[in-house]
C-alpha cells in the first residue's frame, strides 16, 4: 500500500482525581492517499505494536483516531 505521508498530531493532559494526578493522551494521525476506514484501521493496528503505546498500556488512558 502507498500513501502520501502521515502526520500525527498529540494532545497531552494532566488531570486529577481522588487518588491524585494522572496523564492523558489523544493521538490522531493523518494518513494522505487512503481512505478514512483503512487509516482507522492502520493507526489502531499501529498502537498494538508502538513501542510508546506498550510503555504506557494500562498506565494512561490513550485514545487514537484518524481521519
Amino acid at each position: 500500500m502507498k500513501h502520501g505521508g502521515v502526520r500525527v498530531d498529540a494532545q497531552v493532559t494532566i488531570d486529577m482525581n481522588d487518588t491524585g494526578f494522572f496523564l492523558a493522551v489523544k493521538l490522531h494521525a493523518h494518513i494522505d492517499g487512503v481512505d478514512a476506514a483503512t487509516a482507522e484501521k492502520l493507526v489502531h493496528e499501529a498502537h498494538q505494536v508502538c513501542p510508546y503505546s506498550k510503555a504506557t498500556r494500562n498506565n494512561i488512558s490513550v485514545e487514537v483516531s484518524a481521519g
